[in-house]
């Protein structure tokens, strides 16, 4: 068993990745400032409340717990709010990452697995998408973790930091069991609102596009459920653990769903009716974004488990049970 500081536990994967490494044996302990996580979702382990800019308050985590390695979840995510607000997007997750940094090399850690994402690519050039894509992200979030990503491979050649970055396409679905599942407010995820809307919690659904030169019109996005993101974030740690060198991996199924198939699932695992209304394109939404997820298979030996329908199935139940009467 290893002790991993789980850094932004409390929210949305984070937390479930605290479930999966509890289930195999690891003690997950949570660093959160709760600004977007839940105090109700660290079940599995510690919380220490605390913020990536107070390195006193990081570096007595550390010399408390003493992690093994670091899981890094800790971020502003949000693409339109990093069109409107740059620097705070920056001093958090850069900036922050930047403390983190400090503080895990003045206590001797040397391993790390950063959540980052496929914004870090920009428009997509060729489909799907595999590790070696061009990066020229089109947003200040997207440009906030490839930021990072360059300091990891500059820390790795300088110190032998090692690292797994894992580039998310698109999380989404919750725990099986309804324990956690995803809470964002606002909401802005695509599965989340979908289902809101069928429980009548929303007056309904807009696509953004219907003229896109796909096989219905729609965005086609590349779903993967939140447990096997959990799953694959324990292989990389456990690959670092077991002396594994730094790798960059992409976290998909490989297979796209456009939105219109999306809520044609939402309507088929609910029952119920899901109002649709149009609206025109927004900027920056590709087409299409599908991971090549080869490289995760080969070094990893992490397989995606879960179909959208599972992942909508899973979604259905915890909102279903959050919004009970």
């Amino acid at each position: 068993m290893a002790t991993i500081l789980v850094v932004g536990g409390a929210g949305y994967i984070g937390a479930h990745c605290c479930l999966d490494l509890a289930s195999r044996g690891h003690r997950p302990v949570v660093y959160d400032n709760l600004s977007n996580g839940h105090e109700a979702f660290v079940r599995w382990g510690p919380l220490e409340i605390g913020d990536l800019h107070d390195r006193d308050r990081l570096s007595a985590v550390l010399d408390r717990h003493r992690p093994a390695a670091i899981i890094h979840f800790a971020a502003l995510i949000e693409v339109g709010q990093s069109l409107l607000d740059p620097l705070s997007f920056y001093d958090n997750n850069v900036g922050g990452t930047i403390g983190l940094l400090s503080a895990a090399a003045a206590a001797g850690i040397d391993k790390l697995v950063f959540s980052s994402t496929c914004a870090t690519y920009g428009d997509p050039q060729a489909m799907p998408m595999a590790e070696d894509h061009r990066q020229v992200p089109i947003n200040p979030y997207g440009r906030s973790k490839l930021m990072v990503e360059q300091i990891l491979y500059d820390l790795d050649a300088l110190r032998g930091l090692r690292s797994v970055i894992l580039r998310y396409f698109n999380a989404a679905g919750a725990d099986e069991e309804g324990r956690i599942g995803e809470w964002h407010d606002p909401e802005t995820h695509a599965i989340p609102i979908a289902v809101e809307a069928a429980l009548g919690r929303r007056p309904g659904f807009t696509i953004n596009g219907s003229d896109y030169d796909t096989r219905d019109g729609t965005c086609i996005r590349d779903f993967v459920h939140v447990m096997d993101l959990a799953d694959a974030h324990t292989r990389a740690v456990e690959h670092l653990l077991a002396g594994g060198a730094s790798a960059t991996v992409n976290l998909g199924t490989g297979t796209g769903t456009s939105l219109a198939e999306l809520l044609e699932v939402v309507r088929k695992v609910s029952g119920r009716d899901v109002p649709v209304s149009r609206g025109p394109r927004r900027p920056g939404d590709a087409p299409s974004l599908v991971a090549d997820n080869r490289r995760a298979k080969a070094l990893l030996g992490w397989e995606p488990k879960r179909s959208i329908e599972d992942i909508v199935a899973s979604a259905w139940r915890w909102h279903a049970s959050r919004n009970a009467g």
